[in-house]
């Protein structure tokens, strides 16, 4: 397939995108509340899609309610997460193949999640060396998704204009992130629908997509 631009980078949002490990994070939840005497509901979890750690902390502590602080409660949610992606990594059909023939074409990838380090590192360590340029997580911005700032630190980093650079995201809160920052952004629903906007294409999924595919999707800066 010939095309006239390639993307300066693909940059991958990771939680519903890349790994589907929101039902780690929804039952991790549901435990806590049990723990705690408190309630959950699967529409309260629903809402934290896509959102910063210390922000889903303070809906938690605020909702369930819990004697705990925001900090303390995304310390014991990440306890729970990590260990059960130690055990296996879910990941998301067609995404590795994606990002392998990304790799193939010499095309610079980032992985941007609101999750932190020690989330990150397990599913980093069972994926090929190089097959992302930069990681960006929660715990490097000090502003989170939906805020620009954790796609603009990763085009920086990558020395690229955010506006050449395709995004994929699965929810509101992660593509209105990209959508602010100049990225076109390839939104891929999951768990929460995605409503439609000016920079924003669709795919129902990843499946048989490759490279030359998803920079058919980037639009005209």
């Amino acid at each position: 397939m010939a095309l006239d631009r390639w993307p300066a980078a693909v940059l991958w949002d990771m939680d519903g995108t890349l790994v589907d490990t929101e039902p780690y994070w929804i039952g991790t939840e549901y435990a806590l509340a049990e723990e705690y005497g408190g309630t959950w509901s699967q529409d309260l979890a629903m809402e934290l899609v896509g959102n910063d750690l210390l922000s889903s902390g303070r809906f938690i502590q605020e909702h369930m309610p819990l004697p705990l602080s925001p900090e303390e409660i995304v310390e014991r949610l990440l306890d729970g997460v990590v260990a059960q992606v130690e055990r296996e990594v879910p990941w998301r059909p067609g995404a590795r193949e994606l990002l392998a023939d990304l790799r193939r074409h010499d095309v610079a990838c980032a992985l941007v999640t609101m999750s932190y380090q020690r989330f990150v590192a397990p599913i980093l360590e069972v994926l090929p060396a190089g097959s992302f340029q930069v990681v960006v997580t929660g715990d490097q911005v000090s502003r989170g998704k939906p805020d620009p700032e954790p796609y603009l630190h990763a085009a920086r980093l990558l020395g690229v204009d955010p506006a050449d650079c395709l995004a994929i995201e699965d929810s509101n809160t992660g593509t209105r992130s990209a959508e602010a920052a100049g990225c076109t952004v390839l939104v891929v629903p999951h768990h929460v629908p995605v409503g439609p906007g000016e920079r924003r294409v669709f795919a129902e999924s990843l499946v048989g997509l490759d490279a030359a595919d998803v920079a058919s999707y980037l639009l005209p800066a």
